[in-house]
C-alpha cells in the first residue's frame, strides 16, 4: 500500500519537476502554490481558469508578454510584448520583485514579492501550467 502511494504521488511529481526544468527553474512549486495565494485575488491557473482583473497564467512561462488572448492589458506590457519580449524566467523575477519598476504604467496594483525564494517558487509554480 506504501509502495502504490509512493508510485501515485511520483507520477504527479514528474510532470511539475519536468515543467520546472524545462525553464530553469530552481525553486520549489509546491511551496510556489502557497505563495501564489497572494496572487489569486486577481490571477486564475489550472483547468478553466478565467481572465479576471489579471489575466489567467496558465502558459506565462516563455509565453510573448501582454498575450493571453481576451485580456486587456496597459500599454506598456502591450508595447514589450510588439517588440517580442518574453516572460522569461528572468523577467518574471524582476517583474514580481516590483512590477511597476519593471513595466512603468503596468495596471498591476501589487507591490510585490520582496524575496528571492518566493520569486522563484511561484516561477515553478507557473511552469506547471501549460496554455
Amino acid at each position: 500500500m506504501i509502495k502504490k502511494t509512493l508510485a501515485a504521488a511520483l507520477v504527479t511529481l514528474l510532470p511539475v519537476v519536468a515543467a520546472a526544468d524545462s525553464h530553469g527553474m530552481e525553486g520549489d512549486a509546491a511551496a510556489g502554490e502557497k505563495v501564489f495565494k497572494k496572487c489569486k485575488a486577481c490571477h486564475q491557473v489550472g483547468e478553466g481558469a478565467e481572465n479576471k482583473t489579471g489575466p489567467v497564467l496558465n502558459g506565462v512561462v516563455g509565453r510573448v508578454i501582454g498575450s493571453h488572448e481576451g485580456f486587456k492589458y496597459s500599454g506598456t506590457l502591450a508595447d514589450m510584448g510588439a517588440a517580442g519580449d518574453t516572460w522569461t524566467v528572468e523577467n518574471l523575477d524582476h517583474f514580481l520583485e516590483k512590477p511597476k519598476d519593471f513595466a512603468k504604467g503596468t495596471k498591476m496594483a501589487f507591490a510585490g514579492l520582496k524575496k528571492e525564494d518566493d520569486r522563484k517558487n511561484v516561477i515553478a509554480y507557473l511552469a506547471t501550467f501549460a496554455e
